[in-house]
């Protein structure tokens, strides 16, 4: 399914209107260029999950961990180049320790994923304007 955004609001209430869906495990690859919402999406998705406090990109940290009706893990796997390397960092423990995995740059670690996982891209259509296609799951 496809969504137009118009503002980061909007964006958020996206990840909001998922978070309802989501399930113990779930595993989130979200794509786009820098600066496109993910951050803003993950956002969302937090605030669906419970999670109040703020919601910053793991660029540097690589791994963020949240407490909400689900454990929330944003990971950014911007700086990782292998799929070895990510399981330096502890995350791939994480896909299945019963919370949600929200992965940005997850196509660094394509190998280490399931196959049956949801994928959302974002694309900058204008400066305000995003499209956001989600796969492997209904809203």
């Amino acid at each position: 399914m496809i969504f137009h955004t118009y503002n980061a609001e909007e964006t958020e209430h996206i990840g909001q209107m998922l978070a309802q869906k989501l399930q113990p495990n779930a595993i989130i690859a979200l794509n786009g260029v820098l600066g496109a919402g993910k951050t803003v999406l993950t956002r969302g998705l937090a605030r669906g999950l419970g999670i109040t406090g703020i919601i910053k990109s793991p660029t540097f940290t690589i791994i963020c961990e949240y407490e909400g009706r689900l454990p929330l893990y944003h990971m950014d796997m911007y700086r990782i180049s292998t799929d070895d390397e990510f399981e330096m960092t502890g995350g791939k423990e994480l896909l299945f320790a019963g919370g949600v995995c929200v992965i940005e740059w997850s196509e660094n670690i394509r190998e280490s994923l399931p196959e049956n996982i949801i994928t959302i891209s974002i694309r900058v259509i204008t400066p305000e304007e995003r499209e956001i296609e989600i796969e492997g799951i209904e809203l």
